[in-house]
């Protein structure tokens, strides 16, 4: 079979509105990133003045949020590379890789600071409230402003989000800091700094895990949570003219936004095949998302249902059709 490519939906759909993202997404995140680094010497000098573990739990999160930061704006900047001879979906999947370590070093660094905790309550250390307070509240502010900076790029991205996860977890750092800083200035009562940083730490933890199980869901290639494989095969069935059945479909995400499919249509005898092949790709890009389709059209017989085949007629397993398909 001759192959047939539509170039025209899929660039169209998945290169004009994510460009302009990827763009705009690269510079906030290298802001956040610069103001996150900046700052976090500060609160490690803050940190080691005062006494206070949630100032040093913030500057760890802030130290690990910096190099995270880096890595999400890196993942973008290589994002924008065009695809290669060996890489010929490009570097898109780079930033759910990053979304995916990010994830985990977000695990990391609450489980260090749960540690601590535990340490600071079995043995209580004297903490400075008012030096503490002032470098809380600057904290504050800087990750308020990274916290702006992020919330408008593309919430549709796992890497934007998992770099938004970060400068959120700074953010509930320093307002912790702080709330414990005005219970240590009015009463004294220096456990409030652990607990305060356990209680940042589990709620960090929630939304890591979160990021990392959507980010392995795109890694293996899964099928986006938006989308029903077996209802958009039987709506093609269904809707496309000629159309009798559709089978060996696979539904996946490069990257967490851009969707993608693989199928066979078993067409009726006398239809035009480029036709349906262009009016399978029209209705996959409009009614259900999926930006780049891989079309494989049959008449009779499976072509994998052959001798060789046989074994492997329902291969639902990720493999991609790569015999005489249209693209």
């Amino acid at each position: 079979m001759a192959h047939s490519h539509d170039h025209g939906s899929h660039a169209g759909h998945s290169h004009g509105a994510g460009h302009v993202h990827g763009s705009t997404d690269k510079k906030r995140v290298l802001i956040a990133a610069c103001l996150t680094a900046g700052f976090m010497v500060a609160e490690v000098l803050g940190g080691l003045l005062t006494g206070s573990l949630a100032l040093l739990a913030d500057a760890g999160h802030m130290l690990a949020d910096s190099i995270a930061l880096g890595l999400a704006w890196y993942a973008f900047h290589l994002g924008g590379r065009p695809a290669t001879v060996r890489l010929t979906y490009g570097f898109g999947r780079v930033k759910t890789l990053v979304a995916y370590t990010n994830g985990i070093a977000i695990f990391a660094i609450a489980l260090w600071i749960i540690y601590e905790a535990w340490g600071r309550l079995m043995t209580p250390a004297p903490v400075l409230g008012g030096p503490m307070l002032v470098v809380a509240i600057a904290g504050l502010l800087v990750n308020i402003a990274s916290f702006f900076v992020l919330h408008g790029g593309d919430r549709d991205s796992l890497n934007m989000r998992g770099a938004i996860l970060h400068v959120l977890g700074d953010l509930l750092g320093s307002a912790a800091a702080i709330v414990a800083a005005l219970v240590i200035l009015a009463t004294g009562w220096t456990p409030i700094d652990p607990i305060l940083s356990v209680l940042v730490s589990v709620l960090i933890l929630s939304t890591a895990w979160s990021l990392m199980r959507e980010a392995a869901h795109v890694l293996l290639e899964g099928v986006p949570a938006s989308l029903d494989r077996d209802l958009i095969a039987k709506d093609i069935a269904g809707t496309v003219k000629g159309v009798r059945e559709v089978h060996h479909m696979h539904v996946w995400s490069l990257d967490g936004s851009s969707n993608m499919a693989t199928l066979h249509a078993c067409l009726n005898d006398g239809v035009d095949a480029h036709q349906a092949v262009s009016a399978i790709k029209k209705r996959l890009a409009a009614e259900h998302g999926i930006s780049h389709a891989t079309v494989e059209p049959e008449f009779g017989q499976c072509a994998d249902s052959h001798d060789e085949h046989d074994h492997d007629h329902d291969h639902d397993h990720g493999a991609r059709p790569h015999h005489g398909h249209y693209h």
